[in-house]
């Protein structure tokens, strides 16, 4: 990945975009993307769709979510101290002592997430958000409503970085990374011949509800789609890889295998990652994904979905960390599968 992709990236990852509020990253992320797309969509949901070869018969559909997890105020005491809930999976034990940018309807502003001094006895056992606050130095509920209301979100204050030149760390890589995959294979692949159409959304929603994806692709109607999001790596300290498998950094992207994935997609992918002379990691999805890919396989008449994601570290934390390697092979496998299509594939698993 070169420096000036680098660049865009960190700046999706610099843009706040709170389930239910991702204006701001689609725009910018519609920016990019113009200069590449044949056309973008947009719908009611919010998504973002770029569109290479609109006129193709044969559809694929790639979602990356653009989302992440957020605080959503739910009250404000007469003190001025900004009482929270959550917004998709924030983890309570991460949120202490952080600094968060709150997106108020009068003005963003900086607040922290105040904890009681371990001399004061702290914080003991298993506590939840609403034994957490956020103190924005204000003196009263009549000066902090001057910018802030309920429901308002907040998302942590915290800039990306690059650890060693090889990994990125910061708040909401899970799913910005994903945004930006489908957004570079849209962009590589428009320097192609291609013989099929391909549809790269930024879905919204995707950490509360999913419902962009369900809005997107019923949209679409897609041939077959493939969810890229993110997945959990193993490869720290502490983690139990006999119960929960063994992906790591650096090791490629990682293949969902379960009941709702379908197989001709994943022979495809498997095709194209033998062409690479890349090396594939997998992971198990039995039941459900907890993906975009759960809602667009129940659109319409149903659609074929594979799920492709990257390794992350530290999953809802503030300092989530992939490979900057992972991400560009994740691209390239891609671009190579569609690149390499006819639009005569057939997905029915009863003809492998």
């Amino acid at each position: 990945m070169n420096k000036e992709r680098q660049s865009f990236l960190l700046e999706l990852l610099n843009t706040p975009s709170p389930s239910s509020m991702e204006m701001a990253i689609q725009k910018r992320w519609i920016k990019e993307m113009e200069a590449y797309a044949d056309e973008i969509r947009t719908d009611h949901a919010g998504n973002a769709i770029a569109v290479l070869n609109p006129d193709a018969e044969f559809k694929v559909m790639l979602a990356g979510h653009c989302d992440e997890i957020a605080l959503v105020i739910n009250r404000i005491d007469e003190h001025g101290y900004l009482h929270i809930d959550k917004m998709g999976g924030i983890n309570p034990k991460a949120a202490v002592g952080m600094k968060v940018t709150i997106i108020g309807y009068g003005k963003t502003i900086t607040g922290v997430i105040g904890v009681n001094a371990q001399h004061h006895g702290g914080l003991k056992g298993d506590f939840g958000l609403d034994d957490l606050f956020i103190d924005c130095g204000a003196k009263s509920k009549e000066e902090i409503e001057k910018y802030v209301q309920i429901g308002d979100l907040a998302v942590y204050k915290r800039e990306p970085e690059v650890l060693m030149d090889r990994y990125i760390s910061g708040r909401g890589l899970d799913n910005r990374t994903g945004q930006f995959i489908v957004g570079e294979v849209l962009r590589r692949l428009s320097e192609k011949k291609i013989n099929v159409g391909v549809y790269a959304a930024s879905t919204v929603n995707e950490e509360t509800n999913m419902g962009g994806a369900y809005f997107a692709a019923a949209g679409i109607e897609p041939t077959m789609a493939i969810a890229v999001d993110v997945t959990f790596a193993t490869d720290y300290p502490g983690v139990n890889k006999q119960k929960h498998g063994d992906v790591k950094l650096d090791g490629g992207p990682v293949l969902a295998k379960g009941a709702p994935i379908n197989r001709n997609i994943n022979a495809m992918l498997e095709k194209a990652a033998k062409s690479l002379d890349m090396d594939v990691q997998y992971e198990l999805t039995p039941r459900m994904t907890g993906t975009d890919a759960d809602k667009m396989r129940l659109t319409g008449k149903g659609v074929p979905v594979g799920l492709v994601s990257l390794p992350l570290r530290y999953m809802h934390s503030p300092v989530e960390t992939a490979s900057i390697q992972d991400i560009e092979e994740e691209i390239e496998l891609m671009v190579e599968m569609i690149a390499n299509m006819t639009g005569e594939e057939s997905l029915n698993p009863l003809d492998l």
